[in-house]
């Protein structure tokens, strides 16, 4: 008895030294982190090596269980109806049969699906995983030219339109998208997927494709396409390959601990990556259950929650903010949520969100649809707040270098090459630069797929000879830096977004963050505008103002005092290069689908009076610390040269 006794006390001594050592090198977190990866990466090979690459078999696995109970797990849930991995499986199998029977859809085509989020969007686009085909998700926001270009580039030959969003297809322009999107770039069938569509599928026999039609599948090949946002173009066809799909939503399930009992709700829309990857297919990988949002609204947020008694909830983009800038309830914490897990949470609200709604876990990530890697930070307590991701002395050693940030040269789109080397330089720690991830310069495929059918697009974002004669590295065309520990990564800002003033580099994402913390803004998109005579671009930001701020008639004007308030705000807290010398006032901001800023419209208005005020948009200029109305006249001087900025 002597030496457990022993034993214990040397522990139990040791147990300090222990935790000083994990906090100091994050020695927990990156064995689970290199856990997960191993983990995820055996499995997928193991799928591949058995020939069920296809999804289907995620949710086939328990439908087909001989126990009973892992077959009437609850799949989904979705404005308070269930279905079971059963009764998926078999809605599944019906709209695999009526895509063979109907539209003569086989192994290898791709449909193009234009689908809010519903229980059938699902259906439709497993049934097609059974028969080996592509989906090609369509953001229903779309219409006109960028709904056809989307399309056309998917080389889809049906295309099926949710009944809920077919106005794209009528009145006179919409009569024209048909036509376009039946003749442009081959024939294809258009059909619009109305209820009454929908009871007739329900109807269909659930016939089980064979094997077959969905074997032979590689890792490396297409499983699916997923569109780029666009906000500074045309949508680009991201390829997620089979290997994306699979490491993705299984090590994403590993890492933050998803289970069996939980429930994942998600209102994040199904056309993204986010709700794809790392919404219902890590459910499945963890054999949970996803609670379905038809769309994001800061009044039904909760509720679903609370109905469906939710225990994870997937944010993107500003839906943190939104979901904070709404009043106070009493029933904030009253819920089961123990996670809140995805990515683009901004730190200047991060610590407000956990408080109000009592979140223990933000489990924060950074990637992107077409991207070849991902950072990730697991944040409890207040260790680690505002970081994307975090790497600790293991993580480091075990697996490489496999994430460096390099310096930008003046004009802030190309990294800076070393006149003697011809090699990139790599950012010290603290220090932004563009963030690149290391790829297989003999197989670059291998972990980035590219843009379907953009050879050029592709090549555009691969960077090669960076470090060493023949290498290659993925461009995310995002500034990061690391803490000056080297644990911590933090996101700074779009390349392309962040501007130059007086000589100076402006992150468009920092100033936003300050600006959020002032007490009468509740959102803020910050961007640099072009003005005439003047090098570089002045910062611009466009803001909504909280409750109370406006005065007059249907409050159309700005309180004089607020906006007093907001100049002191940004002069104390940021550089003089830094303070916005614009503010843009207006009612609601313009996002994507999936909740991020707009800015090119706004670049591309800029601070002309009549291009902004016409659509009830304010304009407020920076005069001796004090934020007063910009007029016509401001600008008539501004461009005789006779306002020195």
């Amino acid at each position: 008895m002597a030496l457990p006794a022993a034993i214990l006390k040397s522990l139990l001594a040791a147990l300090p030294l222990l935790s000083y050592l994990d906090a100091k090198y994050l020695l927990s977190h990156d064995l689970c982190l290199i856990r997960s990866f191993l983990t995820s990466t055996l499995e997928q090979a193991i799928y591949e090596k058995r020939d069920r690459l296809s999804p289907f078999y995620l949710i086939e696995d328990l439908a087909l269980s001989p126990n009973a109970a892992l077959r009437d797990r609850p799949l989904l849930i979705y404005e308070g109806t269930t279905w079971s991995y059963k009764a998926a499986h078999d809605m599944i199998l019906r709209y695999a049969t009526w895509l063979k029977e109907r539209y003569a859809i086989a192994k290898g085509d791709i449909v193009a699906l234009d689908f809010t989020n519903k229980p059938a969007l699902i259906w439709v686009w497993y049934g097609l995983w059974a028969i080996g085909a592509k989906p090609a998700m369509i953001n229903y926001n779309l219409s006109g030219e960028r709904l056809v270009h989307c399309v056309r580039t998917s080389t889809a030959r049906l295309v099926l339109v949710d009944g809920e969003v077919r106005g794209v297809l009528e009145g006179e322009e919409g009569e024209r998208t048909r036509r376009m999107l039946e003749t442009e770039g081959g024939e294809r069938q258009v059909v619009v997927f109305d209820e009454a569509t929908e009871r007739v599928v329900e109807t269909w026999k659930a016939v089980r494709p064979g094997d077959e039609e969905r074997g032979g599948q590689k890792l490396p090949d297409m499983a699916m396409l997923i569109y780029t946002s666009g906000t500074t173009g045309m949508p680009k066809p991201a390829i997620i390959s089979f290997q994306k799909l699979h490491f993705g939503a299984g090590f994403a399930s590993r890492y933050i601990g998803l289970k069996s009992t939980d429930v994942y709700y998600t209102c994040m829309p199904l056309y993204h990556s986010s709700a794809v990857l790392l919404g219902l297919t890590n459910v499945l990988y963890a054999r949970a259950t996803l609670s379905l949002g038809h769309k994001f609204s800061t009044k039904t947020f909760w509720r679903d929650v609370r109905d469906s008694h939710a225990t994870v909830i997937q944010y993107v983009g500003e839906t943190c903010r939104y979901l904070l800038s709404a009043p106070p309830q009493p029933t904030d914490t009253q819920h089961a949520v123990r996670m809140a897990f995805g990515n683009g949470l901004r730190p200047d609200i991060w610590p407000a969100f956990k408080d109000r709604f009592n979140i223990p876990v933000i489990a924060e990530f950074y990637a992107s649809t077409e991207g070849s890697s991902g950072s990730w930070n697991y944040q409890e307590g207040s260790f680690g707040v505002g970081a994307i991701g975090r790497s600790g002395a293991l993580l480091h050693a075990l697996m490489g270098r496999s994430a460096r940030t390099v310096r930008m040269d003046a004009s802030g789109d190309t990294p800076l090459r070393d006149p003697t080397t011809g090699f990139a330089i790599e950012c010290p720690p603290g220090e932004a630069g563009e963030l690149l991830w290391r790829l297989d310069p003999n197989n670059v495929k291998k972990n980035f797929q590219g843009y379907f059918g953009n050879g050029k697009a592709t090549d555009e974002k691969i960077l090669r000879d960076v470090f060493a004669k023949g290498d290659a590295w993925f461009r995310t065309g995002d500034l990061q830096r690391t803490s000056v520990d080297g644990l911590f990564w933090y996101f700074v800002d779009r390349i392309g977004d962040t501007y130059r003033w007086k000589s100076e580099n402006v992150s468009t994402a920092e100033v936003a963050e300050v600006l959020g913390g002032c007490g009468e803004v509740a959102e803020a998109n910050v961007y640099g505008v072009e003005l005439p005579g003047h090098d570089g671009r002045a910062g611009c930001a466009c803001v909504v103002l909280r409750e109370g701020a406006y005065v007059g008639p249907k409050g159309a004007e700005v309180k004089e005092e607020v906006m007093r308030v907001l100049g002191q705000h940004v002069v104390k807290g940021l550089p003089r290069f830094a303070v916005p010398l614009f503010v843009r006032v207006t009612r609601e901001m313009v996002t994507t689908g999936n909740l991020k800023h707009v800015k090119h419209d706004l670049r591309v208005q800029g601070v002309d009076p009549e291009m902004v005020e016409g659509g009830g948009d304010r304009l407020w200029w920076l005069k001796d610390g004090v934020y007063v109305r910009f007029t016509k006249k401001d600008w008539e001087g501004i461009r005789a040269g006779k306002v020195k900025l």
